[in-house]
């Protein structure tokens, strides 16, 4: 797979689904699907196990494709490019112009 375009420590927002326009911190990013802290929070049943011995219901922010959000820069949602600085590849925002890292 290519080099994503979206990394771990990121913030991006949310452009499709049902947490649309909602801005959060991307925690994970594997096999082309985010995952961004307190978006697309799902429940699930679990019985009691060893491991977890009171079982019950757990809410957690579930995965969703990469495509469905953008990166923010000051505010506003860009794409993302990249450019050889000094030898270095980095980032870019489309919108602003800013090197992202």
């Amino acid at each position: 797979m290519a080099t994503s375009k979206i990394k771990k420590g990121d913030t991006v927002r949310v452009i499709a689904g049902k947490d649309k326009g909602r801005e959060g911190k991307v925690t994970a990013v594997k096999n082309g699907k985010v995952t961004i802290e307190g978006i697309n929070q799902v429940t699930k049943h679990s019985k009691p196990s060893q491991a977890n011995p009171q079982g019950g219901v757990t809410t957690f922010s579930a995965p969703m494709d990469i495509s469905n959000v953008m990166y923010v820069s000051n505010g506003k949602v860009s794409r993302v490019g990249f450019k050889v600085e000094n030898g270095q590849k980095v980032r870019v925002a489309k919108a602003t112009g800013e090197t992202i890292d």
